[in-house]
């Protein structure tokens, strides 16, 4: 293990001195949105979603992207699936969940009450997955699986990781846990840790999210696309081909004829990012998201984001709220799906860098051109002339009336008629048009619903170990805020003057962890609880029981110093400067490949212990049963004896004198 250390060590030192001079990867500013969000894949039952800052429950609208302050309700019998990139969570009956933070590096949830499953598939270096409970909060070391229940009271969490390493801190102590522990956890001021002999068998919630998970794990569609939110629901619903100018390409079956991207949806206002579009098709989030669509062999085709060709190097697409270019179209609002190479403007306020990733990572586009754009539509305010290779497709154009688009009504059931004589002279906009929304713009198309959690669980406060934003402002104030600036979306600084929120009124519903030290969990040697039942209150069993479960120090991701990521060759700005670029991703490329292997080799190490340690597990204890077996016989024995001599004894006593004594 020492060499081990010493031989990454050495690579992360070269990298340090190779990247002093490596220009900032984003070029972002603290003002950007986040790159990310959550989508609502999976709806079971009753689903209730409340958005950040309103009070409204409404029904849980597939599609619907999910961000800091959003709040999710299964109720009975029901279940609900959150994807992001790179991992799943998936909600069981009766369970709450409120995303509490969700950036390009954070991913933080709050579960008051009920059960959900979360699956980890790749956790960059410094990217933080955190789920707090009532009287815990759980950080993810490794990617695997971990399901996570909390009571109906909210004084017991139970954890269970099927595979992977977490931490648990609360009650100011820290407990890790290994791949394969059942642990509970009670109390909250003191937390009492108890860990169970062995883990229960899956039931039929995590047989469903095993079979969801299969679809992911042979999509055929990641051969052609990387890995961004709902790629594997493509599968079913169409099917890939190659294009001569754009390569491959997906074409949707089962569409209408007359039927063009961002059609069939809605729109709906989600901070920072203004006017959203939600679709309605079962496989409509990637598409709309992400890349560009292309009109191509009488059919409408998308084409995702490039795939990064070099080895161990990810780039993450960035989420855009929606890749169209807007058109003039008299009192109503019309739009156009975007094609590939052609640049999308945020509407929002953004950095230079952020228009350059969100661009780079979704389409191929000349970083000259980015800029040209930026500065002409962004700092300089004026138009650019743009010959749009969508725009002159017959029936490509939508439109819709202000107050449907302001309102989240359906655009299908609500469609102005377009003018394909009209459009063709019509001055395209590439920023989305300035209108104020309405507070049914922010609840979506869906329809008020009277299932919500009980107020003593929505209010519920849990513990968190990373310190989360403020939440989100009232919609009121915020509508108020975007009237006054024109109708344009806020900036992420914007929205936190809004409403500043004191430390107090955040510990109602946050009450961050105290400084923990490292603690082992107590080993019951019981039977293992029932996923069915709920665990009984526990006070922590005495010293004489607790067993030490120590593991073999591990180089992981969050230890080591964050380093910068070299910046994409498609950023260079000359031939010396993009080879350079490629030299640095080729070094990243052979350190990850190396730090893989080392984690890999350590992650056997901790699976063979875990073994050594449950096998001298069973061990001790099928001994001690051997043990408490023989004494318990000899006990018998000794008792058998004794009756015995007792009986001869009073036979004895009860023969007169010269008097045979009966056999």
């Amino acid at each position: 293990m020492i060499i081990k250390r010493a031989a990454l060590n050495s690579l992360l030192g070269f990298t340090l001195a190779f990247n002093v001079f490596t220009p900032n990867r984003a070029e972002a500013d603290a003002d950007d949105p986040p790159s990310r969000v959550a989508r609502v894949a999976f709806i079971e039952g009753s689903v209730s979603f409340q958005p950040a800052g309103t009070q409204d429950w409404v029904a849980a609208p597939l599609n619907r992207p999910l961000t800091t302050g959003d709040t999710l309700w299964s109720d009975q019998n029901s279940r609900a699936e959150l994807q992001l990139d790179g991992s799943v969570i998936r909600l069981a009956s009766s369970s709450e969940l409120s995303i509490v933070n969700l950036n390009n590096v954070v991913t933080q949830i709050r579960l008051t009450s009920g059960t959900l499953l979360l699956r980890v598939r790749r956790l960059d270096d410094n990217e933080t997955y955190e789920v707090d409970t009532p009287n815990l909060a759980f950080s993810v070391l490794r990617p695997g699986l971990y399901r996570i229940g909390v009571d109906a009271s909210g004084n017991t969490t139970t954890i269970i990781a099927r595979s992977g390493q977490g931490e648990v801190t609360g009650g100011g102590a820290a407990y890790t846990v290994y791949a394969g522990d059942y642990d509970i956890f009670s109390g909250t001021d003191q937390l009492a840790a108890e860990a169970q002999p062995s883990a229960p068998g899956q039931d039929a919630f995590e047989v469903w999210s095993a079979d969801r998970d299969r679809r992911w794990d042979k999509s055929l569609s990641a051969r052609y696309v990387p890995d961004i939110v709902g790629y594997e629901d493509l599968d079913e619903h169409g099917s890939w081909r190659t294009t001569a100018e754009y390569g491959s390409a997906w074409y949707p079956s089962a569409v209408a004829v007359d039927w063009a991207p961002y059609r069939t949806g809605h729109w709906c206002y989600i901070d920072p990012w203004g006017y959203t579009w939600v679709d309605d098709q079962p496989w409509g989030f990637a598409p709309f998201h992400y890349g560009r669509w292309v009109w191509v062999g009488a059919a409408w085709g998308w084409v995702p984001a490039p795939l990064r060709l070099e080895v161990g190097v990810y780039i993450r697409p960035v989420y855009a709220p929606a890749l169209v270019a807007w058109v003039a179209a008299g009192a109503g609002i019309a739009w156009f799906a975007l094609g590939p190479r052609e640049v999308y403007v945020p509407p929002y306020p953004v950095s230079l860098g952020y228009v350059r990733n969100i661009n780079v990572s979704n389409t191929t586009v000349n970083t000259t051109v980015i800029n040209n754009v930026y500065n002409t539509i962004v700092i300089n305010k004026k138009t650019v002339d743009i010959t749009y290779v969508n725009r002159a497709v017959p029936g490509a154009v939508t439109a819709t009336s202000t107050q449907a688009f302001a309102a989240a009504q359906p655009v299908e059931r609500n469609l102005i008629k377009v003018d394909q004589r009209a459009i063709a002279g019509a001055p395209v906009r590439a920023l989305a048009p300035a209108v104020v929304p309405t507070k049914q713009a922010v609840l979506g198309s869906s329809p008020v619903v009277l299932a919500k959690p009980p107020a003593s669980v929505h209010s519920r406060p849990v513990v968190a170990r990373t310190t989360p934003p403020p939440p989100p402002p009232p919609f009121e104030l915020r509508q108020e805020a975007i009237k006054n600036n024109g109708g344009k979306p806020l900036s992420v600084a914007q929205i936190h003057q809004i409403q500043p929120v004191t430390p107090t009124a955040r510990s109602a519903a946050i009450r961050m962890a105290p400084p923990a030290s490292p603690v082992s969990v107590a080993k019951n040697p019981g039977r293992p609880t029932p996923l069915s039942t709920q665990p009984p209150k526990m006070n922590r069993p005495p010293p004489s029981v607790q067993v030490s479960r120590p593991a073999p120090a591990a180089i992981h991701p969050k230890e080591l110093p964050i380093l910068p990521k070299p910046a994409s060759p498609s950023l260079a700005n000359s031939v010396l400067e993009r080879e350079h670029l490629q030299q640095q991703q080729q070094l990243r490329a052979q350190q990850d490949l190396e730090r893989q292997r080392i984690q890999h080799e350590q992650e056997l190490e901790h699976q063979q212990w875990a073994r050594q340690q449950a096998d001298a597990a069973r061990k001790q204890e099928l001994e001690r049963l051997h043990q408490q077996q023989t004494q318990q016989l000899l006990q018998r024995q000794i008792q058998a004896q004794q009756q015995l001599a007792a009986k001869l004894e009073e036979q004895r006593r009860a023969v007169k004198p010269g008097q045979t004594p009966k056999p």
